[in-house]
Parts: C-alpha cells; sequence; structure tokens
C-alpha cells in the first residue's frame, strides 16, 4: 500500500493530483484545512491537506489484467490495516471513528463492486450519492454531472465530513445555479420593441404568446399588438384572434415581408409588438428560411425559441441548430408540467450558452407562466418548490 500526503489550494485540486499519481482507485484517510504563512497573524493563506492511500499491488494487478484480456476480476481488497491509518497522521493522532468509519465503508463498498465484476467509479458519500443518483435520473449530461459532484465533494470534506441532507440539497441547488449565472436569463426587457417566438409544431407557441401579451398589458401596463404570419393552419388565427379580443388590442395577419413591414408601421405609436409564426416540421430547413421571408429580424428584434419539456434532448438539439441561421436571445420551455425529468434543459443552457425567459407549466392565461432566473432552473431540477 502507498500513503502520500497531499497539500493543495482546493479540494478539488488535490484531488486532481491524487488521481494522477495513485489512480482513480485511491481512498481519502483524511482531511483538514491549513492555514500558513502570513504576517503577524494576517494574511494566512488556505490550503486543504489531504492524507490518500492506494493499493500499489491491487492496481498493477488490474492492469496486468487489462492488458491479457482475462475475465477475472481485479483484487480490489485494499488491506487497510488500522496501524497504517495512524501511522500517516501528520500529528500523530488517532483519525476519529467517523473517518474509521468511512473508511471501513469504502472497504465494503470496493468489495462488493469486486465481488459484482462491475466498473470503478468514484465512491461519494451516502449523502452524495443520493445527489448523484438525482443528476442522473434527471439526464443532467455526465460532465455536468462529474463537475457538481467533485465541488459537493470538496466541500463535504472541507465541512469535516459530515453535513446532514437538507444541507447538501442546498449545496447542490446553489452550485447548479452558479454555473448559469454568467447566462442572460428572466422575461421581456422592453429594450426591444418586437418579440418573436419561434419552434417546431405543438409546442404552445401561440398559447405562451398570449400569456407574454396577457403579463405585459395587465402587469406592465404596456400597449401591445398582435402579428401573425402563421398562414397555414386557420385554427392558429382563429385562437390568436380570441386572445386579442380578450385582451382588447389589434391584429394584422401578414404573408410577406411587405405586410408585415406595413403592419410595423401601423402599430409605430405601440410599446410592443408580438409576433406568431408558424409551426412546421422542424427538419425542413426550409420552412427556416421561409421566416426570413415573412419577417424582418433586423428590425428592433428579440427571438425566443420555444420548446417542449416532454420532447427528446437530440430533437430539441437539432430544432436549436436548425434555428439557428436566425439570432436566437433565449429559450422558453413549455409544458413543464407534462413531465418529471428537466436535465435536457440545464444541458441545452449550458451547451449553447443561452438563457431562459419564461416556463410554462399549463394552459392557463395568464396564470401558468413562470419568468425564469438560475435558481428557478435548479429548483425545478432538484424538486424545490
Amino acid at each position: 500500500m502507498k500513503v502520500k500526503k497531499y497539500i493543495a489550494p482546493s479540494m478539488a485540486e488535490a484531488m486532481k493530483q491524487i488521481r494522477a499519481e495513485l489512480g482513480s482507485d485511491a481512498v481519502i484517510l483524511n482531511s483538514r484545512e491549513v492555514q500558513s504563512g502570513g504576517f503577524l497573524g494576517l494574511f494566512k493563506k488556505r490550503t486543504i491537506e489531504v492524507i490518500a492511500a492506494a493499493d500499489q499491488q491491487g492496481s498493477s494487478q488490474q492492469k496486468t489484467i487489462t492488458k491479457t484480456k482475462t475475465s477475472a476480476a481485479p483484487n480490489l481488497n485494499r488491506n487497510l490495516q488500522m496501524e497504517n491509518v495512524i501511522n500517516v497522521n501528520s500529528d500523530n493522532q488517532k483519525p476519529s471513528e467517523d473517518i474509521m468509519k468511512e473508511i471501513n465503508e469504502l472497504k465494503s463498498q470496493l468489495k462488493a463492486m469486486s465481488a459484482s465484476n462491475s466498473e470503478i467509479g468514484p465512491v461519494y458519500p451516502e449523502h452524495l450519492k443520493l445527489m448523484q443518483k438525482l443528476l442522473k435520473e434527471q439526464d443532467i449530461h455526465e460532465t455536468i454531472q462529474n463537475k457538481i459532484l467533485t465541488l459537493l465533494l470538496e466541500k463535504w470534506y472541507v465541512n469535516g465530513a459530515k453535513a446532514s441532507i437538507n444541507e447538501v440539497y442546498s449545496w447542490l441547488e446553489k452550485y447548479m445555479a452558479d454555473q448559469l449565472t454568467e447566462i442572460p436569463f428572466g422575461g421581456i426587457s422592453f429594450k426591444k420593441k418586437y418579440i418573436n417566438v419561434v419552434g417546431p409544431t405543438g409546442v404552445g407557441k401561440t398559447t405562451t404568446l398570449a400569456k407574454i401579451a396577457a403579463e405585459c398589458v395587465i402587469n406592465h401596463k404596456k400597449t401591445v399588438a398582435f402579428i401573425t404570419t402563421d398562414t397555414y393552419r386557420i385554427a392558429a388565427i382563429d385562437q390568436l384572434k380570441t386572445y386579442a379580443k380578450i385582451l382588447n388590442v389589434p391584429m394584422e395577419v401578414c404573408y410577406t415581408i411587405d405586410d408585415f413591414k406595413k403592419a410595423a408601421n401601423q402599430f409605430n405609436d405601440y410599446d410592443l409588438v408580438l409576433i406568431d409564426t408558424a409551426g412546421r416540421n422542424f427538419r425542413n430547413k426550409q420552412y427556416v428560411e421561409d421566416l426570413k421571408q415573412v419577417i424582418d429580424f433586423d428590425h428592433d428584434m428579440e427571438t425566443y425559441l420555444v420548446l417542449s419539456l416532454t420532447s427528446k434532448q437530440r430533437d430539441m438539439e437539432d430544432i436549436y441548430e436548425q434555428f439557428s441561421i436566425i439570432e436566437i436571445d433565449k429559450f422558453i420551455f413549455t409544458k413543464a408540467d407534462e413531465t418529471s425529468s428537466y436535465g435536457a434543459m440545464y444541458n441545452l443552457i449550458t451547451k449553447y450558452n443561452k438563457g431562459v425567459a419564461y416556463m410554462t407549466n399549463g394552459q392557463n392565461v395568464p396564470d401558468d407562466m413562470i419568468e425564469v432566473k438560475p435558481s428557478t432552473i435548479a429548483k425545478t431540477i432538484i424538486g424545490v418548490e
């Protein structure tokens, strides 16, 4: 067995050094925060001291087995003896009962993994394993999972390897929200006059546009007008006319770019013009090209891509790629009430660096719509009200 002490500026950096030297099978025996340097007791530098161990014989044997492609499971018995743990303590003090209990639990887990001949990955404390399970069930991308779990593990050991499950949930919520803070979120800012919603068929664009209009009219006291280019479905025009009548706002139907310019001129004195578009097969690139023939996207406009949370992530990515020939400012995610999996939403935000304006969770106008912040996304995924 090889036992070594590491000193690093953070737990994440210490773990990186440990994995590089001892491998992913290494076990953390103890960790503590250390302050060094400074002047007259001030300006001390904070570092993390970690003691880790790895069974070199077991690791060597595992490499040999992999090379020869035999079916025998590698010997993962750590042979962690109490005297070895005591000797590596830098202060010559016995580790606490909690630390020893955790070491024994890790040994048991590794033995069980060896017996089942399963692939070895990081071994987390019980509370963190619950977080790992939650992220996996929510279909959070593996790279994002690993990043968040590394932060949680560092926090866990800095906190003395103990915390309540509620505390760990709070850490997870904070870290997930923190990853999104540099991305613009939130609803209409009224910096642009024209708000355009695009997306595939069946995602609820027209209903969502009506909710936005109701919010602007009722809550913000703005003058609003509708333009629709959805001339492929008579029902869609009738639906928007109904909302326009209820809200007492004007509406124009546009078939060409000239129609759009005339309507824009007609609504010149309005605070906001909301534009509804046809929902057609997103795999047909010509559909997106057709939009540019009817709508003047350079005309003081903000565009939201509407996606349904009941869709597969792969389909959402394909939709984004098709619509990326026009400038997409933010997402709107619909049908949050029709699914229990929200990880795709988080994955898309981080992949395309695009924030979210609104999330809808029902058909009621204008009630079932939420203006979104990074904390909203984190709470929705974790299941916190």
